[in-house]
C-alpha cells in the first residue's frame, strides 16, 4: 500500500502516522475511511478501511491520496483537494494536479 506524499488527512485523524501503520498491516479500522486513486479507471474513490480487508486490496493496493474519520469528511477532503487545485492551477483537475506535484 501507498500513500501520497503530502497526504490530505481530515480534521477528526489525531494520528496519521499510526493510521498509516495500521493500513498496511490491513487492521480493521471501523472509523476510517479512505481516498483511493484508482488507476484502471484514473479517478479517485473513497473506501471504508474495512473494504482493505478483501483479497482484492491485498493483491492490489490503492494508492492512498487521503484518510478520514467518516463518509462526510472525506467528500470534505476531496473538497479541499479541489480547492488547493483550483487556487494552485485555475483548474478542478484533481488527478492532473496531484500527480503534476508528486
Amino acid at each position: 500500500m501507498k500513500f501520497y506524499k503530502n497526504l490530505y488527512v481530515g480534521d477528526t485523524i489525531k494520528k496519521p502516522d499510526k493510521i498509516k501503520k495500521k493500513l498496511k498491516k490491513y487492521a480493521k479500522l471501523p472509523n476510517v475511511y479512505v481516498i483511493a486513486y484508482q488507476q484502471e479507471n484514473n479517478q479517485l474513490e473513497i473506501y471504508h478501511s474495512l473494504f482493505m480487508q478483501q483479497w482484492y486490496y491485498k493483491e492490489y493496493p490503492p494508492y492512498i491520496i487521503g484518510i478520514a474519520g467518516s463518509q462526510e469528511e472525506a467528500i470534505d477532503v476531496i473538497r479541499q483537494m479541489t480547492e488547493d487545485a483550483l487556487s494552485r492551477t485555475g483548474q478542478a483537475d484533481l488527478i492532473a494536479y496531484l500527480f503534476d506535484e508528486a
